[in-house]
């Protein structure tokens, strides 16, 4: 499921998605067997039932939606002739709802389908459902002590206060020039053999034959690497790029390929050249404006099936 690998960014998304599967298959359980209510009308139908007449404060509060969601539903049950407003007989100047006797019929009658409800979730979803309420409810808790749109905003000062750095290659970091590759590599191609081979073990085909790999570091976290492949004396390939695109528009890739670049000068290339794809044309452009010049034709030989663009640094005199 695409949502599911986006994670933590998709959160509200996948909510809505399983909330939607819920209220749809609520709405097909009333529907057939004739319950004259919707899915939605739920919440606000039984605190009403439960509690007594409310006002729309009081009723939003307790369920947890916005005044305005509660206001909006409420239009809609008394069209439906399943709510009236009225004058709070302590406070005549405060509006309360209250059930109507359809609404007191209804809802008197649906006790064997709430019954049904509950068990069928259970059928359906086993142990998960349990979890899934406690969850849920620990959650709610988390987000009444931190709202979570004030700790994304702090996370964000955070993050653009923190500086970048480009730092050389080292045993620990292995890992992350693995998965930074495959990550864009299995989003946009396919991992091929050379790939697997060169990712698997960059001591031995890009550092000990004359290469050298960077990487991008902000704080703890791992964003970028760049390798600068010695293919003989002099001539060099950059290659094995890749941006954890979580982390995207920080600039990473640009200070990556400066730092490739600049490594190549300080060795004493004389050739520097690179094979991409033409569908990536933010990274063509970044090549470009750092010097890189696209050649008429694929490079002969390439290693990459994927690999339709060939260009050669030319720096500016």
């Amino acid at each position: 499921m695409y949502l599911a690998s986006l994670e933590r960014l998709a959160l509200g998304s996948r909510l809505k998605a399983l909330s939607d599967q819920f209220y749809g298959a609520a709405d097909e359980v009333y529907r057939a067997l004739g319950a004259p209510i919707e899915s939605r009308w739920l919440p606000v139908l039984r605190y009403l039932w439960d509690t007594g007449p409310s006002s729309v404060t009081d009723v939003a509060d307790a369920i947890g939606q916005t005044h305005s969601a509660v206001s909006q539903l409420t239009a809609k049950l008394v069209r439906a002739g399943m709510v009236r407003r009225r004058r709070d007989p302590g406070d005549g100047r405060r509006t309360v709802l209250t059930l109507t006797d359809k609404a007191q019929a209804a809802l008197a009658g649906l006790g064997p389908i709430w019954c049904a409800v509950r068990r069928g979730v259970n059928a359906s979803l086993g142990d998960q459902a349990s979890r899934l309420l406690e969850a849920v409810a620990a959650c709610e808790d988390a987000l009444r002590d931190r709202p979570v749109a004030a700790a994304i905003l702090a996370e964000h000062t955070t993050i653009v206060a923190t500086p970048l750095e480009i730092v050389p290659y080292a045993p620990a970091l292995r890992e992350h020039f693995y998965r930074l590759n495959a990550q864009w590599l299995e989003r946009h191609f396919r991992i091929e053999d050379v790939d697997r081979a060169v990712l698997g073990d960059p001591e031995r085909y890009i550092l000990r034959p004359g290469g050298a790999i960077f990487f991008a570091r902000l704080g703890e976290d791992v964003i970028g690497t760049c390798a600068l492949l010695q293919e003989s004396p002099g001539v060099f390939e950059l290659t094995k790029m890749g941006v954890d695109e979580t982390f995207r528009g920080l600039g990473a890739g640009k200070r990556l390929l400066d730092a490739c670049i600049a490594e190549f000068h300080r060795r004493g290339g004389h050739r520097l050249f690179l094979e991409s794809n033409s569908r990536l044309t933010t990274a063509l452009r970044m090549y470009e404006k750092a010097g890189f010049v696209m050649q008429p034709t694929i490079r002969p030989g390439s290693h990459y099936e994927r690999a339709d663009v060939y260009m050669i640094y030319q720096p500016q005199a």
